[in-house]
């Protein structure tokens, strides 16, 4: 498949609502976090599996902004003084930091509601069938919702200060980070009408990557920089967090994330060809510098 990021971001931003004199402040710190940057690796992996199942980019893309809708939200609410207090993100100012924690609370919850209603759209329902849209809907709620994300989130928070074991990490991190990079995975098999052994072979290598994607990331807060990574790092140690650095070791660490990342990479293995782009990804973020 191809792939731009600059392209997809036009996407993207095709689904925002026009400013308009009274709303626009909260238009603007949507946009604004929408437009920080970042890897796009939830839509890319969305646009992939729709690709290596047979169907169709254009028809997979709403459902890939939606995701990345989703994704962005829940950054900016980890940033707020209530949740992570971080004042960078990406090299830049935090949403809070520029529009004040009540507008980027309402720009968490603008994205958050946009993303199921560019799920629905007239174009989403055009390209893929009104099946598929709602089937989408309710696989992206579940997997955002207290069963998915949000539920990964009051785990972590209410694992500060405590020590726990690998396995609540590894159950707390299957939420807050697997289930909506679970969820990227499968709504590009959703828009393609992929079988079931696709189905579950894109399930898996999402749960690999997922996991191996935070094993990684709690590396990182340890050996990287604030300019490589383009926010503070050490704030797991700050929040008196316990990460699988601190359970496992950095060398454990980085040992079980190549191990998850083979195993991704094997479950494609039921795809006879077209898995370039998947393969390449998965090993780009276990050796990723940020």
């Amino acid at each position: 498949m191809s792939w731009n990021i600059a392209s997809f971001e036009q996407e993207l931003l095709s689904f925002l609502p026009p400013n308009e004199p009274l709303t626009q402040t909260v238009i603007n710190a949507m946009r604004y976090s929408l437009t920080a940057g970042g890897k796009r690796i939830r839509p890319l992996l969305t646009l992939s599996f729709a690709s290596l199942c047979g169907g169709s980019e254009a028809a997979a893309m709403p459902f890939a902004c939606a995701v990345e809708m989703i994704h962005t939200y829940s950054l900016i609410h980890d940033d707020l003084p209530c949740m992570d207090n971080d004042d960078m993100r990406r090299g830049k100012p935090t949403n809070h930091k520029v529009f004040g924690e009540a507008a980027a609370v309402l720009a968490g919850d603008g994205l958050l509601t946009l993303a199921f209603e560019t799920v629905l759209s007239e174009r989403a329902v055009t390209l893929n069938g009104y099946e598929k849209c709602v089937k989408a809907g309710h696989l992206l709620s579940a997997c955002a919702g207290a069963q998915g994300m949000i539920g990964g989130q009051i785990i972590d928070m209410e694992s500060e200060g405590r020590t726990v074991s690998a396995e609540h990490l590894a159950a707390m991190d299957r939420k807050k980070t697997g289930a909506l990079i679970k969820a990227a995975c499968l709504l590009g098999c959703i828009s393609a009408g992929a079988d079931e052994p696709q189905t579950q072979a894109a399930a898996r290598y999402a749960e690999c990557i997922g996991l191996a994607f935070q094993m990684v990331d709690d590396m990182l807060d340890e050996l990287s920089d604030e300019a490589t990574l383009g926010k503070p790092i050490g704030s797991d140690k700050k929040n008196q967090k316990s990460t699988y650095v601190t359970l496992l070791g950095l060398e454990e660490c980085r040992q079980r994330s190549i191990s998850l990342t083979e195993e991704a990479i094997e479950s494609l293995s039921v795809f006879p060809q077209g898995t370039e782009t998947l393969i390449s990804l998965a090993r780009q973020l276990c050796d990723r510098k940020k």
